[in-house]
């Protein structure tokens, strides 16, 4: 058995994030909680009063829908750590320590072996993108330039090769599972030049954004054009339950846009939240893809849920790690510039938990920092305190519940892959 970790570099600081925590019980109750070691401890914090807000609007989130979902119960409610599941073709998983997770083989790296699958990929979205209008079509091939991380697809193919091992069908991905992994970053792309246009973006991957080469108007009907032709892409796939799975994407994007338009007075519904955004505006994509492609090679709805749920919390994950870039990587790493979210108004989740410590900082949210200094003096107050590894310990304990789900399918050499990218999202730099 080989032991991997979940987070380079980052396990071993447990037990100081633990001792940084001592002012906000609450945040490292979360922690024994999610991990199953002291449901006790939980409910006596939160009894005692010595729960945060911030905390408490994680732990209503989390109890209501994750990352500890409706197959995880914590261990203060049942002695018995194996999970029963009703499918007997679906394979118990023990709960496991919030920073390591065993494996029979050598985890493989997830890049590298869908590297032959997306080797076209952006030469066949150009196709679905093809049009006689020079002008439009330079608009639209703008970002498949084939320097994006293609991050979606790789987790569309990986699971759809999971699900087809699971599912007693050969690793062969079937022609409509690709289609559905092109689609995902097509409608990823399409959101990227409308949040540019929305956010009066300047930069976007290293290179100026649309909307500044061509104006606005044309970006919007550039992003629009996309997500028509990844419509058309869904339609001749011809599963009304996979077009139904996906359609739900567009909605998520557009109801999540609004949310983060607005902010909440009340401090536990603002992590609630931000929560819910995070899901509506990244995850969502990622996890109706993954069910999409289980849904075209297994009836079992709980192996839909399965691949649902593996692609929520890593998609949540992703999300806060790419919060936490936003005070820790410099502009250069991440093709935009740093502090972007603060600028825009935005109070992701490093700043709600340094809303602990320093309550000053509410102020600034409500009028999202719009004063002359509220940037410098919020981006100093959270360095000072520990929103950032707050954060990064959540979005953790995210990639633990996605491992937890992902390990209930067979054996396979891309289900290791799916547990082996949870580590790249927690430990990547841009």
């Amino acid at each position: 058995m080989t032991s991997l970790r979940m987070c380079s570099g980052l396990g071993s600081m447990a037990v100081q994030w633990r001792r940084c925590w001592r002012s906000s019980t609450g945040a490292a109750v979360i922690l024994d909680w999610c991990c199953g070691i002291s449901g006790r401890a939980f409910i006596h914090a939160a009894s005692a009063g010595r729960e945060t807000a911030a905390s408490r609007a994680v732990r209503q989130v989390l109890i209501r829908d994750g990352p500890v979902h409706h197959f995880c119960k914590p261990m203060s409610l049942s002695r018995n750590v194996n999970v029963r599941y009703r499918n007997r073709y679906l394979f118990p998983t023990q709960r496991v320590c919030c920073c390591s997770v065993h494996t029979d083989t050598k985890l493989k790296d997830p890049f590298s072996l869908v590297q032959k699958d997306l080797q076209n990929l952006y030469e066949d979205i150009k196709k679905e993108l093809f049009v006689s209008k020079v002008e439009l079509k330079a608009l639209c091939d703008y970002y498949f330039d084939g320097k994006g991380k293609a991050f979606r697809p790789m987790i569309v193919v990986l699971m759809a090769r999971a699900c087809n091992i699971h599912s007693n069908k050969e690793g062969v991905l079937l022609p409509a599972q690709r289609s559905i992994a092109m689609i995902s970053e097509m409608i990823h792309t399409a959101s990227l030049v409308h949040d540019d246009v929305i956010d009066d973006s300047d930069t976007r991957r290293g290179k100026n954004t649309i909307n500044r080469v061509w104006g606005e108007r044309k970006a919007i009907l550039a992003g629009d054009f996309i997500l028509s032709a990844a419509s058309m892409a869904l339609a001749r796939i011809g599963n009304n339950t996979v077009v139904s799975v996906l359609s739900q994407v567009i909605e998520d994007l557009v109801r999540g846009e609004f949310m983060q338009l607005g902010s909440k007075e009340n401090e536990n519904e603002r992590f609630k939240h931000y929560l819910e955004k995070t899901f509506k505006k990244t995850a969502s994509l990622i996890a109706n893809s993954c069910k999409a492609v289980s849904v075209l090679v297994n009836s079992d709805p709980e192996v839909h849920e399965i691949a649902y749920q593996y692609g929520r919390n890593v998609g949540i994950a992703f999300q806060l790690v790419d919060d936490i870039l936003d005070f820790t990587s410099c502009a250069k790493r991440l093709g935009k510039p740093s502090a972007a979210d603060l600028k825009l108004g935005l109070a992701t989740g490093p700043v709600l938990f340094a809303c602990q410590q320093f309550p000053e900082l509410h102020a600034m949210i409500m009028r999202r920092f719009s004063s002359d200094g509220d940037v410098d003096r919020a981006w100093q107050y959270v360095l000072k305190s520990d929103g950032v590894e707050q954060t990064n310990y959540l979005a953790q304990h995210y990639c633990q519940e996605a491992i937890r789900q992902i390990s209930q399918l067979r054996p396979s050499t891309e289900r290791d892959a799916l547990i082996r990218l949870t580590e790249l999202v927690l430990s990547r730099d841009k």
